[in-house]
């Protein structure tokens, strides 16, 4: 076997030409950036030895895996929203972390990682496919998912051989957003079916259930190699963690839910070894964003972009290299590419990151990465500036309405704002900032994202997590226009964050007054106006509800989610004509949106017009295959049209995606009665009788 047809893609990287001595006169006198002046000369010279160099120690790592001839397993863990400085490995001792410790000494642990985006979806999304937000089009979780053009890792991996699979604990990874794709496996299976649930655990899986699953997944003796990816979400808020972690960390909740996630990364650790896997496994733990805890005034993330949310653990370790600590900047997009350069796959040329392999080997470091990141939750939910940042040799730069600029080694806390006193630093800055955004944004057959995810159930158990849903703005916005510097509005982010908050936890009337506070700031804001309304929609209070959903349509015509929520209300009210109406104009901006296909069905049905009911509802179930509400619906209907077998069909559909759903067994019951099939009814009539009877809203009742 050939070993350079093996590692074609060391080479992927050229050795690009640096203006060394015009960055130099920039800055210096800068501390922590340049301690010597060296020509241009010898500047170029020096990369080309670092080349070479690299280039001969990572063939040798190649010779060294193909001769041990056996693929290793991959498997990537992410823990959310965990901070680099809460764990024992990166030198806190306030929290007990011995299993992601012992994980870090077996491996490289690099201590100074970053995320792109402090948010999960595009955090991941950057994970997955090794590029920046701007090439991937996913800014935000409610705004776009992954296009199925995207170049995963999980796709790279399925055409090379490998078993894939996923586990996760939370909803706003789930499949419909398009981290699925390469997974032949993929557990998600949230339950959205009921709007008016407002506690937030029963879409945040605890991270005993992930791993419980990925270990049944294990314990299966599937084909190797294998590509296992764990998410595990507990750290995020709300932070409830389980006994005896909730006693020991009584007053740091946080630092409980991170020593649970520790305990549950020792379980699978512990399979591992226990089945002989883990020795020859590329094990990767990182996180995908921080939380800010109070720093800078914002308390939990996606709101700025400092170290606090961008500072992520990454522990890296492949099979055979020598454990050790890396010092260098480095992001969450160089994971991808160092994977594959570890299995000597070919690095696909969407790949905008770059591999660590040879820091992780020991090998020479190619200098400082320009290090990106960015926000555009202020932009996208409250027509606010957006926020990227560039980190670059110590320096960090964040480009806003008022920018700023840090020493990221002399100030770790970025609380001495440095533009004023080094302009030409921050020039500098900003042109490699430019630069970068320019370069990533022009990749060829670069998909701006895909379509926004539209359904309304998973819109709002994503509330109940934290998450702002609202699309105020576009990407489009952040450029032409003068926005907002969040900075001057973090006192209404966090009344609007809070307020959120209440609601879910059925504080309608606490929420609304802080609601009321945030609007004296902030008067015309679509975010507080539509939470206003939802408040006012689950206190029944329609009158109010419907005026203030009225008046988010005035300031945003083309807003599908209060057409839906004013279909809703119409339905329950009996104003069937409005009803109808705001449903097909939901549709007609939505045409995804399978609830509003739904309760246009229901609407069909109560006008006694059923044949358009049925069809409503085939649509509904076209846009979602999953939607049990539907099938149990379209069964009515094939009853009533005395179609038994379409009816048997439709419910026995229901009844198995939702096993828990009265109505769906009770009709099932009754159609197998039809059928002649009376032992069979006479089972599904108990089931249906053992049940509690939760109906989702608009189901239509015949």
């Amino acid at each position: 076997m050939k070993v350079v047809g093996k590692i074609e893609s060391l080479w992927r990287y050229p050795v690009k030409s640096m203006r060394g001595e015009e960055l130099q006169e920039a800055f210096v006198g800068f501390p922590g950036v340049y301690g010597v002046r060296v020509s241009k000369g010898l500047f170029v010279t020096g990369a080309l030895v670092w080349w070479a160099y690299a280039v001969l120690f990572l063939v040798a790592f190649t010779i060294k895996l193909q001769a041990e001839g056996k693929k290793p397993n991959v498997i990537i863990i992410t823990i959310d929203t965990v901070r680099a400085d809460h764990l024992g490995c990166y030198g806190y001792g306030l929290v007990q972390t011995p299993n992601i410790n012992a994980l870090a000494r077996s491996s490289a642990r690099f201590r100074r990682a970053f995320t792109t985006v402090p948010l999960t979806l595009p955090a991941h999304a950057s994970l997955f496919t090794g590029s920046f937000p701007m090439a991937t089009g996913v800014h935000d979780f409610a705004t776009n998912t992954l296009p199925s053009s995207a170049v995963t890792l999980a796709k790279v991996l399925l055409e090379d051989g490998y078993t894939t699979a996923a586990f996760l604990g939370s909803p706003v990874l789930d499949s419909r957003y398009g981290l699925n794709q390469g997974f032949a496996a993929y557990f998600d299976h949230f339950d959205f079916s009921h709007l008016d649930e407002a506690k937030a655990d029963v879409v945040k899986r605890p991270g005993d259930r992930v791993i419980d699953e990925a270990l049944g997944w294990l314990k299966r003796g599937l084909r190797q190699p294998f590509f296992l990816w764990i998410h595990l979400y507990d750290a995020h808020y709300p932070y409830k963690p389980p006994e005896p972690y909730a006693s020991r960390y009584k007053t740091r909740p946080y630092d409980g839910e991170i020593a649970f996630v520790d305990a549950q990364v020792g379980r699978l650790v512990a399979f591992l070894k226990e089945k002989a896997s883990f020795a020859n496994s590329l094990v990767i733990l990182a996180s995908d964003h921080g939380e800010s805890l109070g720093d800078h005034g914002e308390q939990k993330h996606g709101f700025f972009i400092y170290d606090s949310t961008l500072h992520v653990p990454l522990i890296v370790k492949v099979p055979g290299a020598t454990p050790r600590v890396v010092g260098e900047d480095v992001s969450l997009v160089d994971v991808m590419p160092t994977i594959l350069q570890a299995l000597h796959i070919p690095i696909p040329p969407t790949v905008q990151g770059s591999s660590l392999l040879s820091r992780i080997l020991g090998g020479p470091s190619s200098g400082s990465s320009n290090v990106y990141a960015e926000t555009f939750l202020p932009l996208l939910h409250f027509s606010w500036s957006q926020l990227r940042a560039l980190r670059w040799r110590g320096l960090k730069y964040i480009e806003a309405p008022r920018p700023e600029l840090y020493d990221t080694v002399a100030d770790p806390n970025e609380t001495k704002n440095l533009l004023g006193a080094r302009p030409a630093v921050a020039q500098v800055m900003r042109d490699r900032l430019s630069n970068v955004v320019h370069r990533y944004t022009s990749v060829p057959g670069a998909d701006a994202g895909g379509k926004e995810v539209t359904d309304p159930a998973l819109l709002d158990r994503l509330h109940a997590l934290g998450y702002v849903t609202t699309p105020a703005g576009t990407v489009a916005d952040a450029t032409g226009k003068e926005l907002p510097d969040p900075k001057d509005r973090l006192q209404v982010y966090e009344l609007f964050w809070e307020a959120m908050a209440d609601g879910q936890q059925g504080r309608y009337e606490e929420s609304l007054r802080k609601l009321r506070e945030a609007q004296k700031m902030e008067p015309d804001s679509l975010a507080l106006l539509l939470l206003a309304a939802l408040d006012h929609f689950q206190m029944r209070d329609f009158p109010q509800a419907i005026q203030l959903f009225s008046r988010t349509l005035e300031l945003k015509p083309k807003f599908a989610q209060p057409h839906y929520y004013l279909g809703v209300m119409y339905a329950q009210t009996f104003n069937n004509e409005a009803a109808m109406e705001h449903f097909k104009k939901a549709l007609e901006l939505e045409p995804t949106n399978f609830a509003a296909a739904f309760g246009l069905g229901s609407t069909y049905l109560r006008l006694k017009r059923v044949d358009e009911a049925a069809s409503a509802f085939q649509e509904a179930i076209k846009l979602h295959p999953e939607y049990a509400q539907a099938y149990t619906a379209l069964g009515e209907i094939y009853l009533f049209q005395k179609r038994v077998d379409d009816a048997v069909q439709a419910l026995e559909r229901a009844v198995a995606i939702a096993p828990q759903m009265k109505q769906a067994h009770y009709r099932l019951g009754q159609a197998y009665e039809a059928k002649g099939l009376h032992t069979q009814a006479q089972q599904e009539l108990d089931r249906a009788n053992s049940l509690s009877p939760i109906a989702p809203k608009d189901v239509p009742n015949q």
